[in-house]
């Protein structure tokens, strides 16, 4: 799906949103029921650098810093960050840090924070973005991928037929839609002949900010069969030291 073909899925009344340098996204757009919406992602598979980094952060606290608790829609297609050695130099990693951070503090400001993945989205990049909103969305397109099968077996010297035989019964090692919404990561898939995604959209935006459930989502689904269970003895132990 391309940028064009979503926005105008996503805000038949119209909206602003552009392509900028580096294939920023940013713009407003309006839902069925008028809510004017600050609209901000990357196009075209670009890597995430820290020239996006920082751009996208400063256009989302200059949003957060305007008061009025705007719903903050991301899009986002993005390969990877930009994985150079100029970058890393640079420290990308606190880019992406200070960028993650940047968009969980605009959910703690009031913000209704929706990311929208419309291609590609791997490693740093899909944490610092799609990861951090609130509420993540798949729709027609979408690729996502926390590390390739490929770059786990270099990291864990384990063989990619090994690794490719876990991914067919454990989600958390494969890359794709199906397999991070049994875990959690997706909270939803869209498919734009299923129904009207503006529609969709308004009906997110209008819900109450959802608390941090991804646990509890991957634990219903079936793709993170503990990771509840355990958060709910941390915390169990820390009240009960509290009290």
């Amino acid at each position: 799906m391309t940028p064009a073909d979503l926005l105008s899925a996503l805000f038949p009344a119209g909206h602003t949103v552009e392509a900028g340098p580096d294939n920023i996204l940013s713009g407003t757009g309006h839902t069925d029921t008028g809510t004017e919406v600050a609209v901000l992602g990357i196009a075209h598979s670009t890597p995430l650098s820290p020239e996006i980094a920082i751009s996208l952060a400063g256009q989302i606290l200059e949003i957060v810093q305007a008061g009025d608790r705007k719903p903050i829609v991301l899009l986002i297609d993005t390969a990877s960050q930009r994985m150079t050695r100029r970058d890393e130099m640079l420290g990308l990693y606190e880019y992406l840090g200070h960028l993650a951070k940047v968009i969980t503090l605009a959910g703690m400001q009031g913000h209704r924070t929706v990311g929208i993945l419309y291609g590609t989205a791997a490693a740093g990049a899909f944490i610092a973005t799609a990861l951090a909103t609130q509420t993540l969305i798949a729709v027609d397109g979408a690729h996502p991928s926390v590390m390739d099968l490929p770059s786990i077996a270099r990291v864990t010297k384990l063989p990619l037929e090994t690794l490719e035989e876990k991914a067919r019964t454990t989600p958390i090692f494969a890359p794709g839609v199906a397999p991070l919404a049994a875990t959690g990561a997706v909270a939803e898939t869209w498919a734009v002949a299923e129904g009207d995604l503006s529609q969709r959209l308004a009906a997110v935006l209008a819900a109450a900010a959802p608390m941090d459930d991804r646990d509890r989502l991957g634990a219903a689904r079936g793709g993170r069969k503990v990771a509840c269970d355990v958060a709910e003895k941390v915390v169990a132990s820390f009240a009960g030291k509290a009290g």
